[in-house]
């Protein structure tokens, strides 16, 4: 999903057509919808209270009033949407069964439908934007199964929900404001804006300030319309998403390696990059033996540490990041479009005895980490690079395999 900063993995959005009403024909006050919320408590207070604070900083922002109290009259809160915010998949699952559904057979098959069905258009799309068809087309895969499904929640509810929960509460109020602005631009109408639980939009799923910035009208028909049943907005708003952080047609998102047996496990960061063929002098190999061709500077990744495949990543792989910044997502979207052009599957085995740590697991594992001196800088839960340096200083001092991968058994270590 395109977002502005970390990431989700979203369920989405259900097709729209219509246009908002305008404000000409909005009631009166005397005929304005009264606001039906659910009462809850949250951590930042009473529900609906949060709700008419944030009325008079949206009318502030320029929201009209009547637009306002019509989008937000059947707003509740909704507990799934912060339990699903604390349990994103691309953070809970190992990568080997996040990939086994993300890059299944039958997704490739329909991708490659898709593809057939729509070539003209990805075609004309990938030589205006400089966007490789097949990454589009696996993140249409990713977000929305190819559009069939854009997601059933409100996402005037979804963002309220969020805003009003005090753990990201500015970002999301101000994704909020925007889907408002969105509402009274006439894009769509707030029936018709379903979504995902987190608010994102569309075929590929936008977060209000992503189409805010990106989203074209590619059709030509004075709306940018990534909700109605033709994806073609969506998809060039996707390619005009990737092109604007940087994304260079032709060069891969990674590419699967063989390594070494004395390979450097400590090498195996993303802030050593080196040509392909540098790194074949040092003996990673693609998988027909051959040095990797020099496409740009790349570094090695281990997602599942020295026990799983290896891929030797490039700049699109942090251009994809844009989009959602897990490591399996990424792999997912890369993978999954190389597949649809007749790619080969992942060679290396995975270590499947492994399953991915729980939340909570994650959390003690980063505090017992800086309690022995090898400190996280965060104790968040999320297992990113500070986490990864922090394992692989660990085993290093243990005299473990240094590749970072935050396992059971590192856990388990640490606490003997």
């Amino acid at each position: 999903m395109a977002i502005t900063r970390k990431c989700f993995h979203f369920s989405l959005l259900l097709a729209a057509t219509a246009q908002i009403v305008s404000a000409q024909s909005a009631p009166s006050q005397s005929q304005r919808p009264q606001i039906r919320i659910t009462t809850q408590s949250t951590e930042t207070g009473d529900f609906q209270s949060w709700i008419q604070t944030f009325r008079d900083r949206a009318l502030a922002q320029g929201i009209n009033a009547d637009l306002f109290d019509n989008a937000m009259a059947n707003a509740r809160y909704d507990d799934d949407v912060i339990r699903r915010d604390r349990n994103q998949a691309e953070f809970t699952k190992t990568i080997w069964d996040y990939l086994s559904t993300a890059v299944s057979e039958t997704r490739i098959a329909n991708g490659q439908k898709a593809l057939d069905r729509h070539r003209s258009v990805l075609e004309q799309i990938e030589a205006d934007y400089g966007v490789d068809k097949q990454i589009i087309l696996a993140i249409w895969g990713l977000e929305s199964a190819y559009g069939t499904f854009r997601g059933s929640s409100s996402v005037i509810s979804s963002l309220t929900t969020l805003a009003a929960d005090s753990r990201r509460a500015a970002f999301f109020e101000s994704e909020l404001l925007l889907a408002l602005k969105i509402l009274q631009d006439g894009h769509t109408t707030p029936t018709q804006m379903k979504g995902s639980w987190a608010g994102a939009m569309g075929h590929t799923q936008f977060m209000p300030s992503s189409f805010t910035n990106l989203a074209v009208d590619y059709t030509g028909d004075g709306r940018k319309d990534i909700w109605s049943d033709d994806p073609t907005d969506a998809l060039a708003s996707t390619a005009n998403y990737l092109r604007h952080h940087g994304w260079t047609k032709g060069q891969p998102w990674g590419v699967e390696v063989t390594l070494p047996d004395n390979f450097d496990y400590t090498s195996a960061r993303r802030d050593n990059m080196m040509l392909p063929s540098e790194w074949a002098a040092l003996g990673v190999f693609g998988l027909n033996g051959q040095a990797v061709p020099d496409h740009a500077p790349a570094s090695i990744l281990l997602p599942a540490g020295h026990k799983g495949a290896a891929f030797m990543i490039f700049p699109n792989f942090a251009v994809l990041e844009r989009y959602n910044t897990a490591d399996a997502y990424v792999i997912g979207v890369g993978h999954l479009g190389d597949r649809i052009l007749g790619g080969p599957g992942i060679a290396h085995s995975w270590p499947l005895q492994d399953r991915a740590l729980t939340l909570e697991e994650r959390l003690d594992l980063q505090r017992r980490l800086t309690a022995a001196g090898f400190d996280t800088e965060k104790i968040d839960g999320k297992i990113g690079p500070l986490t990864i340096n922090a394992v692989r200083a660990y085993q290093i001092h243990e005299g473990l395999a240094p590749d970072g991968y935050a396992s059971l058994a590192i856990l388990n270590r640490l606490r003997r």
